[in-house]
């Protein structure tokens, strides 16, 4: 099962997923489902997406390299307490990463120093970064997860989770990586 909607697409602009099966009778029956049902992507969506896998290699490439500055930039700022980031040693699945994948993540969650109120102050002050809960766009997001995507999720879990309210998630973008590197820069100095 694939999520069409973020990298693959890569642009924010179109809505699907895909799955794929090596079963001829799972496929069977999906594709009645599909037909039954009438869940079939508008030949818009698909040319969305036909379009960002023509440069999917190209944008994951840039991703890879931007996550890679912003998360070591931010591991050495001392407004940060952490970085989260499987492609780094002190992930707790660095190994598995490395067997499993290639690059890096653009993926970072971080924790600031501080809580709630810094948290909002360094939100409302970062200029490139969009906010937003996605991910995989061309473009840089940040948000607080613990009151935007998991907003729902009981404090107790987010506590077990690791989902405090000084937890930042990024999405970095392909703009240029010293300019997003400046824009958490001058964040960081409001908190």
């Amino acid at each position: 099962m694939y999520s069409l909607t973020k990298y693959m697409n890569g642009h924010a602009d179109a809505i699907m997923g895909a799955v794929v099966v090596n079963d001829e009778s799972l496929h069977t029956k999906l594709q009645f489902l599909q037909n039954a049902i009438g869940i079939v992507p508008s030949p818009f969506d698909c040319s969305q997406v036909n379009r960002g896998l023509k440069t999917l290699g190209l944008r994951m490439r840039q991703h890879s390299q931007n996550g890679v500055a912003v998360a070591k930039y931010l591991e050495s700022h001392p407004k940060v307490i952490s970085v989260i980031h499987p492609g780094f040693p002190s992930h707790p699945h660095y190994e598995r990463f490395k067997k499993q994948c290639s690059g890096h993540s653009s993926m970072i969650c971080f924790y600031i120093k501080g809580g709630l109120e810094e948290s909002r102050k360094f939100l409302k002050t970062v200029k490139v970064f969009t906010l937003a809960g996605s991910l995989g766009g061309v473009q840089s997001l940040i948000e607080l997860p613990y009151l935007c995507s998991h907003a729902s999720v009981p404090k107790d879990q987010k506590a077990r989770l690791g989902i405090t309210d000084n937890l930042i998630r990024v999405s970095v973008g392909l703009e240029d990586a010293e300019e997003l590197i400046a824009d958490l820069e001058q964040a960081l100095r409001h908190i």
